[in-house]
This record gives structure tokens, sequence and C-alpha cells, in this order.
């Protein structure tokens, strides 16, 4: 096995360890919260706290990687500071909580726009796709959801952390193996520059203001799902099914994106996962019914997954090899940072407000916004003589 190889089968399986990690502790942790004393309004703000911070940290971690190649420390921090501090959830102090959410997520920020460029080099040099990568961490998150909620039926919720811990373990292990020189560039771009670079494209800032109001709805799912699903009658195990459900629809999304992408062009692709998005959200606002909501997840992989796959190409695309780390972060800012930000503000207020169909029907709407934006991506970057 040459060393492509063996760098590809690596990083499928670091996706795969850290995608079990997220899927068990993620999904379950506004529960936890709550469980400890806080309202989702409360775990709401605190969430969009410790993403606001994350933004402005996340750059530099980018730039650091391009300028300095600190690929595996920044992972192994990425990855092993949430795990360790882990634990601490389970102290019912609300400035702990908040402490411990806010140094969690500035580090685990960065794991997906760092191990991103990672694989999208990789994957380049072993002739294959990035999709074919990251559908382990999608199978990971889907295993992990369903054995979350396996493993709440028999344990407290305040136990969760363990098997968070030995996932992340494992995920750092599997870092460790990976070679120290992910790419022998180094960039002699200020971060500065490579942010004027970008952002002088005119089309790449509507494509990421799109990306905000598609990706901000997504929080309905990451934060809120599981609180939405159990008021309107569902069980711990049901919910566990229902992320299953959704996170292996990942899978085959990811492993075809390619194809698709190679088919109807990156950014067509991005019109059609945005709407997946607001056909989601519009039937859980129309139907709030379990089965209906456990089966309405099978969207999940052409949302989410596709509409992520193509992003993560066009930012690559963009950003040019020198600027790998810093685009994807910018990407990341955006998609993760402020979309996470406003999502968890805004549809915590509105869980609040009128429940989880208040909250549902604004994801449409917003959904809707960010197709309508793609769309007219797609139609400037068709009119580019060569694209």
């Amino acid at each position: 096995m040459n060393d492509a190889k063996k760098m590809l089968l690596k990083l499928r399986a670091l996706y795969l360890f850290t995608g079990l990690a997220g899927g068990l502790f993620n999904p379950y942790l506004t529960t936890l919260l709550v469980h400890q004393g806080m309202s989702a309004g409360q775990v709401g703000m605190m969430m969009s706290l410790g993403t606001l911070l994350s933004i402005i940290v996340q750059p530099f971690w980018g730039y650091m990687v391009d300028r300095y190649r600190q690929t595996k420390l920044v992972l192994i921090c990425s990855i092993g500071m949430p795990a360790v501090l882990a634990y601490f959830y389970n102290v019912q102090l609300f400035a702990l909580l908040v402490i411990v959410y806010t140094t969690s997520i500035i580090f685990s920020v960065t794991q997906s726009p760092i191990a991103d460029s990672y694989a999208v080099t990789a994957a380049r040099e072993g002739h294959t796709s990035y999709g074919t990568i990251r559908s382990l961490g999608s199978l990971g998150t889907a295993l992990g959801g369903y054995a979350g909620g396996l493993y709440l039926s028999f344990f407290h919720i305040t136990q969760l952390w363990l098997p968070f811990f030995i996932f992340s373990a494992a995920g750092v292990a599997m870092v460790l193996t990976l070679s120290n020189k992910s790419d022998s560039y180094r960039t002699t771009v200020s971060l500065t520059e490579g942010f004027k670079k970008m952002l002088s494209n005119r089309n790449f800032l509507w494509f990421l203001v799109a990306c905000f109001f598609v990706n901000q709805t997504l929080t309905a799912y990451n934060s809120f799902f599981v609180l939405s699903f159990q008021e309107a009658g569902g069980s711990f195990s049901m919910v566990g099914f229902a992320l299953l459900l959704a996170s292996m629809t990942n899978v085959p999304s990811m492993l075809l994106a390619a194809k698709i992408i190679a088919k109807l062009g990156r950014e067509r692709t991005l019109v059609i996962a945005a709407f997946a998005y607001a056909l989601r959200w519009a039937v859980q606002w129309l139907f709030p019914y379990p089965p209906v909501m456990i089966g309405i997840q099978a969207l999940h992989g052409l949302s989410f997954g596709l509409f992520y796959v193509a992003a993560v190409e066009y930012v690559a695309n963009v950003s040019g090899k020198e600027m790998q780390a810093t685009g994807q972060s910018v990407f990341n800012m955006v998609f993760v940072g402020l979309g996470g930000i406003i999502g968890n503000l805004l549809n915590g207020f509105l869980y609040n407000a009128g429940g989880a169909q208040l909250m549902y029907l604004a994801c449409t709407v917003s959904a809707i916004m960010g197709l309508l934006l793609l769309h007219g991506v797609n139609k400037r970057s068709r009119s580019v003589p060569g694209h």
C-alpha cells in the first residue's frame, strides 16, 4: 500500500472516530444542559456566545496551518480539549457550564476546516474525492447518534461524557499516526491579504451569505431536534433511530457527491441541496408527529451531506492551494460560526416563544432565502466564459 492510500485510510478512520464521538454527544448536549437547570433560551444564548468567540480565533487557526504547517497539533487540540472538558458538564453551576462550553467550542470549531483542508489535499493525491473521506464521518455520526439513544436508555444522561471521551481519544490517537507533512507548500500570503483576495470575489460573497441563511436553520436539528421530538411525544430510543437515519443518508450522498457535482456543477448542486433543506423544515412545521419527524430525516443527506461536500469543494476551488485552510476557515466562520450564533439565538427564542412549529416555519423561510441567493450565484457563474 503506497503512502497516499495509507493516508486516505488513516483519515477515514479519523473521521469515523470523531463522527462516533460527536454523534454520541452533540445531539444530546442541549438535553443535558436543560437537565442541569438551563432553559432552551439560555442554552441558545450560551451556544451563541461560544460560537462568537470561535469566529474570532478560527481564521488564526487556519492561518497557522497554512503558514506553519501545524495540522497535527491543531487537530489534537480540537479533538482532545472538548473530550477532557466534557466531564464538567455534570456540575450544576451555570458559570462553569458556560466556561466549559465556550472553551470546548473555541477548540472544536477548528476541527472541520483543518481536517477538511487535510482531506481535500489527500483526496487529490490519492486520486479520489473528498466525499469518500467525509462520508466516514457521517457513518460514525449515524452510528453514534443511534448508540447514544440506546446508551441513555440504560445510563443517566450525566454519564454521556464517558463514551464521548473514549471515541475522541481514539481520534487523537489516529491523528498521531498521520504524516507531519500534510503539504510541502508554505504560504507567503498574509492573513489580511488572503481575506482580501477571497472576499473581493463578489460571487463568493453571495455564496457565503446564502450559506448563512441555509445553515443557520441546521441548529434546529443540531441543538433542538431532541427537545422538539420529545415534545411531540418521541422517546430517547426513537430519537436515536431518527439520528441514525439522518446521518446514514449522508453516506450515499457524500459518496455520490463527486458524480453529481461533475454532472450538474457545484453551484447547481448547492441549489438542489438548499431546496431539500426548505422541504425538510416545511414538513416538520406542517406535520409535527414523531413518525413523520423520523421519516423526514431521510432528507438530511440530500440537504446537509450534499450541500457540505459541494460547498467545501467550491471553497477549495476559490481559495487555491496556498490558502486552503484559511479559505475553509472563512467558510466555516460563516457556515458554522455566524450561522450557529444567529441560529441558536433565533431558534432558541422562537422555541421558547412559539414552540417547535414556529421555529420550523422560520427555518423554512430562511432556507428558501438561501436557495434564491444560490440560484443567483449559479446564474452568474454560468455566465462566466469557460465556467
